[in-house]
C-alpha cells in the first residue's frame, strides 16, 4: 500500500510539472551548458517526468515494479539532461526519449530474469519486440504455424531462428531453481538437479579407469628399470615431461650430438616397448 501511494504522489508531482516553452528550455539549457547550473538542469528534468512516467507505463507488462521503473527513467533523463546541446535546435524530449528508453531497457534485461537476456542490440530487439510481432501475426489472415511465425520474426528482426525460438521459450515461462523439489510436497522426491544429465563417467568406470591407471603406471616404472642411466634420463626428458626437451638440448647437456640422442632414444623405446608387451598391450601399441 505505501508503495501505491508513493507511486502515485509522484505520478501527480510529475503531472503537475510545468511544460516548457521552447525559448525557456533553450535559455535553461544554455545555463546548465554554460554555467554548470544545477537547477537549470533539475528544472529541465522535473518538467518532463511525465515523459519517463508515460515509458514506465510502456514496460509494466515485464512484471517490475512501477515505482523501479521510474527511477531508472529518472536517471536516464538525468543523463539526458547533462548531456543535452541546446545548439542542436531540438527539442529535449525528442532527444531524451531515447535516454529514457535505454535505461529502463537495461534495468528490465538486468531484472526480468536472473539469466541474462541478450547483450547484443539485435538480442535486445529480440527481447522486446518477440511478444509484439507474435501477437500481431497471430491477428493476421494467414494461420502461422509456430515455425513459420519464428522464421518471420528473425527474418524483421534480423537474428537467427534459434535464437527466436530460445527466446520464445524463455519468455514463455518464469525462472525455476535448480534446488526447487520435484513433485508436490514430497520432501524424497529430489530436486529438478538431480535430474539433469552428466557427462562424467559412471561410478564403476570411475573405479575401473582408477584401477587400469595404477596398474598400468606399476608396468611403466618395472619396464623403466630395464634402462641404462642415460637412456633413463633421455627418455624421462623426452617422454615423460610436460616440457618436452629438445634433441639439441640433451644432446648439449650429455656433450653428444643429437643425432646420437636420437639413436639413443630409438633404443630406449624399444625395450620398452618389448617389456610392456606381454603385460600391457595397450601401453605397447600407445608408444608406437
Amino acid at each position: 500500500m505505501k508503495t501505491l501511494t508513493a507511486d502515485r504522489r509522484l505520478i501527480k508531482i510529475a503531472m503537475d510539472a510545468p511544460y516548457l516553452e521552447r525559448d525557456e528550455e533553450h535559455a535553461l539549457a544554455e545555463a546548465w551548458r554554460n554555467d554548470h547550473d544545477q537547477e537549470a538542469r533539475n528544472k529541465i528534468a522535473m518538467s518532463h517526468m511525465r515523459l519517463v512516467i508515460a515509458m514506465a507505463a510502456k514496460f509494466r507488462s515485464f512484471g517490475l515494479p512501477m515505482g523501479d521503473l521510474v527511477q531508472e527513467g529518472h536517471i536516464g533523463l538525468l543523463e539526458a539532461a547533462a548531456r543535452f546541446e541546446p545548439s542542436r535546435e531540438v527539442r529535449f524530449s525528442t532527444y531524451a526519449t531515447w535516454w529514457i528508453r535505454a535505461s529502463m531497457q537495461d534495468f528490465v534485461l538486468r531484472n526480468w530474469s536472473i539469466v541474462r537476456g541478450g547483450t547484443s542490440s539485435a538480442q535486445k530487439a529480440l527481447f522486446f519486440n518477440l511478444r509484439r510481432l507474435r501477437a500481431r501475426l497471430a491477428q493476421g489472415d494467414r494461420q502461422l504455424t509456430s515455425q513459420a511465425m519464428h522464421e518471420e520474426i528473425a527474418a524483421a528482426l534480423g537474428v537467427s531462428l534459434a535464437d527466436v525460438q530460445t527466446m520464445d521459450a524463455r519468455l514463455s515461462g518464469n525462472d525455476a531453481s535448480l534446488q526447487a523439489p520435484v513433485g508436490h510436497g514430497d520432501a524424497d522426491g529430489g530436486a529438478r538437479l538431480d535430474f539433469l544429465p552428466s557427462d562424467a563417467p559412471l561410478p564403476d568406470e570411475q573405479v575401473s579407469d582408477m584401477i587400469d591407471g595404477e596398474r598400468a603406471r606399476r608396468w611403466l616404472q618395472l619396464a623403466l628399470t630395464q634402462l641404462t642411466e642415460r637412456e633413463m634420463k633421455i627418455i624421462r626428458a623426452r617422454r615423460l615431461s610436460e616440457d618436452g626437451a629438445t634433441l639439441e638440448e640433451l644432446g648439449l647437456a650429455l656433450g653428444i650430438s643429437k643425432e646420437r640422442v636420437r639413436q639413443i632414444e630409438t633404443r630406449a623405446l624399444e625395450k620398452l616397448r618389448t617389456a610392456l608387451a606381454a603385460k600391457a598391450p595397450a601401453l605397447t601399441a600407445a608408444m608406437h
